[in-house]
């Protein structure tokens, strides 16, 4: 899938590129880059797009992202309606296991590690456990200069391949078809039309006209080049945003979340996240104060 090409500046004497940056909000635009991405989220939330799946973020979370995987980091709506320079941090930490250091991935003693990249194209969030000593490798690579840079980038590999939990793809739809950036830019385009407004009536038609197609040819185009139907795609958006309110207890009930998050019915919303969680919307919030307690 050809999305927004982005090239990493990539200094003449570094391999490994630590970026710290701190804005009003994440890049907008879905996009992805020949280097693997590992990104540390210090201040901000919203939801990450990857491949053909979404996920909440919020400080303290850790993701790594295969090379050449679509993505997108799409803040919450009120960074865009309050400019704020430093509303959101990270430190991301770029690499290409395929580029510059190939000799190093060549080594028998780099083996597993190589293996460990190769198996995780479709990246995963590093779990909460893993988390604090993945941060603390990554402030130390931050922090690091020349040769010790490296050796703390080996470090950081080393400590994301030992993790001893079962390891979820971020995407699950992994054969996405080649298509040209301008239609990679459409996409991104109805993305951000869904996530903007998906708390109204959205209708095929409506999404249609957004992307200057008819609902026949809109469906078949976004079926196969996101590996979802339209009406899947919003009710993922749809109950991704109702698990942030539950969490966070930002409504006084369940049915007020569902109907914030543009359901019309409760017995609908009941229906589409279970279906998307594999869990009831109380299930889901009992199981998420267990975690927290």
């Amino acid at each position: 899938m050809k999305v927004l090409q982005f090239t990493i500046p990539v200094p003449h004497d570094k391999s490994v590129i630590a970026d710290q940056f701190s804005l009003p909000y994440f890049y907008p635009y879905l996009h992805r880059h020949k280097e693997a991405q590992i990104t540390w989220i210090q201040k901000g939330e919203g939801t990450l797009i990857a491949g053909n799946n979404m996920h909440h973020f919020a400080p303290g979370d850790v993701f790594l992202i295969g090379a050449n995987l679509p993505h997108l980091f799409k803040s919450n709506p009120e960074y865009f309606e309050n400019e704020t320079e430093d509303a959101i941090s990270a430190l991301s930490i770029f690499f290409n296991p395929e580029g510059i250091l190939t000799p190093l991935f060549e080594l028998p003693e780099m083996r597993a590690f190589k293996l460990f990249i190769q198996h995780h194209q479709q990246g995963f969030k590093v779990p909460l456990p893993d988390a604090e000593k993945t941060i603390s490798n990554m402030t130390a690579l931050r922090d690091a200069t020349g040769a010790e840079q490296l050796i703390q980038f080996i470090n950081l590999i080393k400590g994301l391949s030992e993790i001893n939990e079962q390891l979820q793809p971020l995407s699950s739809y992994g054969n996405l078809p080649g298509i040209t950036e301008n239609e990679g830019i459409r996409i991104g385009n109805i993305y951000n039309y869904i996530m903007q407004n998906y708390t109204e009536s959205i209708t095929l038609e409506d999404v249609s006209k957004a992307a200057f197609m008819t609902s026949e040819s809109f469906c078949r185009y976004f079926k196969k080049h996101t590996g979802n139907t339209f009406v899947t795609f919003l009710n993922e958006v749809r109950i991704n945003e109702a698990c942030k309110i539950l969490n966070a207890n930002k409504v006084e009930s369940i049915s007020a979340a569902a109907y914030q998050c543009g359901f019309k019915s409760i017995t609908n919303f009941n229906r589409v996240f279970r279906s998307v969680t594999g869990k009831s919307p109380r299930e889901y919030m009992d199981n998420y104060s267990g975690k927290i307690g």
